[in-house]
This record gives structure tokens, sequence and C-alpha cells, in this order.
């Protein structure tokens, strides 16, 4: 199990590092593909709740390390702006609410039935970048959102969505590498009780 956790914590910087080298997709209103969410919500379904805060911590430290945006010297001494991004440190809170909701179905991952965690990752994902916006918007003085932004951020999460089978199929490549069982349920038959 202390493979697997370690492995899992690896894949954040990975993932990272891969966002770095993705370009946004105009056509589909200037989505990305957000791997280090994506990454997170599908191992925050296979491990345990202190195991999840603690991916949490560091998904939310590598968003923030991506996204922090850093006035001029000249510019920071002169006024206050509206920022850009969130305070670093913000996101660690909203990536530990949308692996807790992760976490929810839990019960039905470990019984093998992975496909409603993979869709849920969407749906997780967009919840996600709702409370992003809504914390911004709360920084900026006021709730405003484009029609453009919202297309935006549905198309982010759908799209990453898509990818969710993927990484789950890496997650159980790399759990039987390291012998961990992430659905013991799966294997059992059923008894019927006459």
């Amino acid at each position: 199990m202390i493979r697997y956790i370690v492995i899992t914590l690896l894949l954040l910087p990975a993932a990272s590092a891969v966002q770095q080298l993705l370009p946004v997709i105009g056509p589909l209103h200037g989505a990305r593909l957000l791997i280090v969410p994506l990454v997170f919500l599908c191992c925050a379904v296979t491990v345990d709740l202190p195991v999840m805060l603690l991916l949490a911590f560091c998904a939310g430290f590598l968003w923030d390390a991506q996204a922090v945006v850093l006035p001029p010297m000249e510019s920071a001494m002169a006024s206050v702006s509206l920022p850009e991004s969130l305070p670093f440190g913000a996101s660690m809170p909203l990536f530990a609410l949308s692996g807790a909701l992760m976490q929810g179905v839990q019960p039905l991952f470990r019984r093998g039935n992975w496909r409603i965690s993979a869709l849920l990752t969407g749906v997780v994902l967009l919840v996600h970048l709702a409370m992003e916006f809504a914390v911004l918007s709360f920084l900026r003085g006021g709730f405003h959102l484009p029609r453009a932004t919202f297309l935006q951020m549905t198309s982010s999460a759908g799209i990453t969505m898509l990818l969710s089978p993927l990484c789950f199929v890496l997650l159980f490549r790399i759990a039987a590498a390291c012998d961990h069982p992430l659905h013991p349920a799966a294997g059992r038959r059923r008894t019927r009780v006459n």
C-alpha cells in the first residue's frame, strides 16, 4: 500500500509537468485539459481519507504554483489591482472538497463500478472550477459569469472527463504492480439468500 501511495504522490508532479506542455483548445472556447485535477480526482477515489487529504495538499500546492501571477515590481508599488488568480494556498481546500465528493462514491468504486467514478470526475471537476470562479469573484468584489467563461469551464470539464478512463486504467496497472487491491469486492461472487 505504501508503494501505491508514493507512486500516486509522484504522479501529481508528473501531471503538473504535462499540464505545462498542453495547449489551449481554441475551437472549444479556449478549453484546457486539466491533468492535475484529473489525476487527483482519480487518485482520490482509490485511497483512504488521510491519504486523499495529503494528495489534496500536494495537488493544491502544485496547482497554485502553476497559476501564481506575480506583478511587476513597479506596478506592485503603484496601485492595488484586481487579482488575476487565487491567492497561493487557496486551491488546497478546494481540492480537499473535490476529493471529499469523490470519496462519496468510493463504496461503488470498491465494488468494481469505476465507470460511475469516471463520469463523476467530470461533474466534480466542473464543481471545482465553479468554486474557483466563485472565490475569485468574491475577491474581485462582484459576481458576473460571462457565457464564454461558462462554456470554457464546461468544455474543460467535459474533455478532461473523457480522459478519466485512461487515468483509471493507469491506476489499475500501478495498483496491480504494487499488489494493492483497488476494489476487493469486485472479484467476489454475490450469493443469494433464499
